[in-house]
């Protein structure tokens, strides 16, 4: 574990607190931090001034010991001035530029900072530009100012001084991509490379199975090695996009497989655990299916397994990143409504349920884990602070070839008053918006889209397809005090954000978005709600 000498000289501005956070992310990385520069083996310089003649000293020294000294931030500027350093660092300063949305580009040795990164960077910032590098400067990084590329990262192996110049707002410095980048900027001066890419191996190949197949095929440092299946035609469905993919029927055979090392269990709910456990004991990684499991005790099982077998744990909550639910957390996290005390959403229609194991709640957990795996997810990432208690009512009462319940609702009460309600109907004649926050300053409402996809049969005739309201994104509009409304752009989700976390984190150590203690919180409040249900609503404290 390489050692991290983080030196924070702030004299004028007001970062430090978002430089400890960023430290906190660089140790969920793997780094240890230290705050003694001569046993570190690199050290991190946030500073907004020139460096006193003794911690100078102690820089150049390390860096001439063969220690990276990597200078980040408003460092760059504050620096420009100090001779010994601009000369270390083999770059000539020019003027900084005005706060402007910056686009970070790969250099020409950048490959290894910006892999598996979804495209360019933007970040709003300024930064002190570059207008030279040495020939022996690598340049990890580039921005354009004017028509120039300038270097804003970079690294030199002979004097062991690297600068990035960008990170001089809070709003950069707890930006994720931008965390993503120091922590690779770290790496690559450690000469610390990446591993061989990870093994993949599919037990339970649906139509999910397919969504896993075609997101590693995309993912530098995935592959799928094995599915598992008893169907034959879905081990065929696999090996169009896999052809030389293994085959299993059996999925202990999977598991002795030595040609895997992360195992996703796509099997139904209540059997996640089992086979989770399984495959930890038999020495893999694991990705499972939403939900995590059916019960908070099933949950501390799997997150202790994994932590006393030093497996990663990961559940697959691929709606986190749906382009409506990230437009919310975005206005949410602005401050566009205020503070957000009053949240409300919903999904269902009049219509029988699927006639799969998703609507037997022995197997799925019932009606509030199906959707509510989604559903409560989002309310659990968007509102962090502890919950008080739940309540839960069902209703069985049109559709009694499933055992699933046909209207369910849970309410969460947070330990500030917050309150959510979710309500998923399977007899909802008129629905509601999918979305309806209230805030001290303002509102959200998310209104479902009713779309058709309009084509031609196998003659020629026209042919329409209603899609569910589920299938397609919700259409979000803010709501001021004024009673004036305004529609809201849909942010872009980046491609196959899920897995390219992963393999950063099986990689390079980079912590997920999706956390197996936050997916446990999320076990706990289903379980809840069901107990609270079955009890006639009381409310229950989660475990």
């Amino acid at each position: 574990m390489s050692r991290i000498a983080l030196v924070t000289d702030l004299g004028s501005s007001d970062l430090g607190p978002d430089v400890t956070e960023l430290a906190r992310h660089l140790a969920r990385c793997g780094f240890a931090l230290t705050t003694v520069i001569a046993e570190s083996d690199a050290v991190l310089v946030w500073a907004d001034r020139p460096p006193a003649p003794d911690l100078l000293e102690s820089l150049l020294d390390r860096a001439a010991a063969g220690v990276p000294v990597l200078l980040a931030g408003p460092t760059a500027a504050a620096y420009a001035d100090v001779p010994a350093v601009v000369e270390a660092a083999g770059i000539v300063p020019g003027p900084m530029t005005p706060v402007h949305e910056t686009r970070l580009r790969p250099g020409p040795a950048g490959a290894a900072v910006t892999k598996r990164l979804p495209g360019d960077v933007l970040i709003t910032d300024r930064w002190l530009s570059l207008e030279k590098v040495r020939d022996d400067v690598e340049v990890l990084l580039t921005a354009m100012s004017g028509l120039a590329a300038h270097a804003v990262m970079t690294w030199r192996p002979a004097t062991g001084v690297g600068v990035f110049s960008i990170g001089t707002s809070a709003a950069t410095i707890a930006d994720q991509s931008f965390r993503l980048l120091v922590q690779r900027w770290l790496r690559h001066a450690l000469a610390i490379a990446e591993g061989s890419p990870i093994r993949i191996g599919v037990l339970g190949y649906g139509a999910i199975g397919h969504e896993h197949n075609q997101a590693i095929s995309r993912v530098d440092g995935l592959s799928l090695s094995a599915v598992c299946d008893q169907n034959p035609a879905r081990i065929d469905a696999a090996r169009t996009l896999a052809p030389d993919v293994a085959a299993f029927a059996n999925g202990e055979d999977l598991l002795a497989s030595s040609d895997v090392d992360l195992v996703i269990v796509s099997t139904p709910p209540s059997s996640h655990a089992e086979w989770a456990l399984r495959a930890i004991a038999a020495g893999k990684h694991v990705v499972v299916e939403k939900p995590f499991c059916l019960t908070t005790a099933e949950a501390d099982e799997m997150v202790a397994a994994a932590e006393s077998a030093d497996r990663v744990l990961a559940v697959y909550q691929n709606r986190r990143w749906d382009a409506d639910y990230l437009t919310l957390k975005r206005l949410v996290r602005s401050g566009a409504i205020g503070e957000p005390f009053h949240y409300e959403s919903f999904v269902g229609s009049f219509a029988h349920p699927c006639n799969y194991w998703h609507s037997d709640e022995e197997v799925s957990g019932g009606a509030i884990y199906d959707w509510g795996s989604h559903y409560l997810d989002w309310v659990l990432d968007l509102f962090t602070q502890p919950v008080a208690d739940v309540t839960g009512s069902a209703h069985k009462r049109v559709w009694h070839d499933v055992t699933n319940a046909d209207h369910s609702r849970v309410g969460i009460r947070f330990a500030d008053g917050v309150e959510a309600d979710f309500i998923h109907s399977d007899l909802a004649a008129a629905m509601k918006p999918k979305w309806y926050v209230l805030g001290t300053e303002g509102a959200i409402v998310g209104n479902w889209r009713h779309e058709r996809v309009i084509g031609r049969n196998n003659v020629g005739n026209l042919v329409e397809d209603r899609l569910a309201a589920s299938e397609s994104p919700a259409l979000l509009s803010l709501h001021a005090p004024d009673g004036s409304v305004t529609a809201v752009r849909s942010v872009t989700p980046p491609p196959e954000p899920f897995h390219r976390e992963l393999a950063d984190r099986l990689l390079t150590g980079a912590p997920m978005s999706v956390t197996p203690q936050g997916s446990r919180r999320n076990i706990a409040v289903m379980e809840a709600a069901t107990i609270s249900a079955r009890e006639g609503g009381r409310p229950v404290t989660p475990l």
